[in-house]
């Protein structure tokens, strides 16, 4: 159970990274494109890897590859770190409501990662 609710996490949060980027860019809500391009260009280049990385564990994970928990591992890993410094941004705006769902995303993602790490004889099956 906890490697299909794992899987689709991953591709719920590679999905979405990839998708928020898109609308905030269509909405034209990305003002750091005229003001800082290479540090956004940067910042956006390793949600996209982040987002490639998940997507690409919770494919494994629901083909049962061999590979797929270890990717898992570090995808998920990499989610932490971004879910960790992304909240800033928001912060620094006021925007109570993102800085709310980065702190739920938080704890989500810590309980799946440490009930993955408790089970993990279930994802090597």
């Amino acid at each position: 159970m906890i490697k299909k609710v794992s899987a689709f996490y991953c591709l719920f949060m590679g999905i979405s990274m990839i998708g928020i980027w898109i609308m905030f860019y269509f909405a034209g809500s990305i003002p750091e494109i005229e003001t800082k391009p290479v540090e956004l260009g940067f910042h956006i280049t390793s949600e996209i890897i982040t987002a490639i990385v998940l997507i690409t564990g919770g494919i494994g994970l629901i083909k049962k590859k061999n590979w797929s928990f270890e990717i898992y591992l570090v995808a998920i890993g990499m989610l932490l770190y971004t879910l960790i410094m992304s909240p800033g941004y928001f912060a620094q705006k006021g925007d109570l409501a993102f800085v709310s769902m980065f702190i739920l995303f938080i704890i989500a993602t810590l309980i799946l990662l440490s009930l993955s790490l408790r089970e993990k004889s279930q994802f090597k099956t």
